[in-house]
């Protein structure tokens, strides 16, 4: 009987492998969950896929699992940045959420000339990308980076990474400005702020090289909206849909 709780951890696993929990994790199967011993887990760490654990101590403070078989390999995202300027608080967190549950495998905060929130809790928004694997059956957890500022993360681009710009001010259809040479490189979206990009951060981003610019429909979205309707297009175009 496959486990209906799923549950990341930092531990390694393997078969025969040994769990142990820490107080949170534990309140949570023990005394969110009600599971008691002998009961399974579905265990997961970003690294070594899914395993199927069954509890061997159900305490109040700690527990310990043991790990059975592997019922998901690790299944790995493709290599996509998503970069994004922090808005309001909710709408940060859906944004961290949705990436991770779509494929992203690096969540990139950055700080715009128009940026509105210049501070984040990294922690916090790490947490909301483990509960969207946990809930979505994920096997890997995408990390999220500090904020830093967008034109000190352009300054050291990677040369081979390519950058699909999302640009308000732009009017056209975004499948086409994709380039079959670019199919299998790095890539990441830069979606920007609730105010838009400065002109200065626009002729900037312009002039990359490696800068795809494109345009996401005739309507001015949302920097929440945008960032799920970026990664839909470049997944249907370029990902692994």
């Amino acid at each position: 009987m496959s486990a209906k709780v799923r549950l990341y951890v930092e531990h390694p696993l393997g078969a025969g492998q040994s769990v142990p929990l820490d107080r949170d994790q534990a309140h949570y199967l023990f005394g969110v969950m009600r599971l008691q011993a002998g009961a399974r887990v579905a265990l997961f760490n970003g690294r070594d896929g899914e395993w199927q654990t069954v509890v061997v101590d159900a305490g109040k403070r700690s527990g310990l699992l043991q790990c059975e078989e592997q019922s998901k390999p690790l299944q790995m995202p493709p290599d996509l940045w998503l970069l994004f300027a922090p808005i309001k608080k909710a709408r940060t967190d859906f944004i961290v959420e949705k990436a991770a549950e779509m494929g992203a495998a690096r969540i990139l905060p950055v700080g715009t000339d128009f940026t509105n929130s210049e501070r984040i809790r990294r922690d916090r928004l790490q947490a909301h990308a483990v509960e969207a694997a946990e809930q979505c059956g994920g096997t890997f957890v995408p990390e999220v980076d500090d904020l830093q500022k967008l034109s000190r993360l352009l300054d050291h681009w990677p040369d081979e990474r390519q950058l699909m710009f999302c640009d308000e001010a732009e009017v056209g259809n975004a499948l086409e400005l994709y380039g079959q040479q670019h199919e299998n490189a790095p890539w990441a979206i830069l979606i920007g702020p609730e105010g838009g990009f400065s002109e200065t951060e626009r002729k900037r981003l312009h002039a990359m090289a490696q800068s795809h610019v494109v345009s996401l429909g005739p309507r001015i979205l949302r920097a929440d909206t945008a960032a799920v309707a970026a990664m839909t297009l470049w997944q249907k175009a370029l990902g692994d849909w």
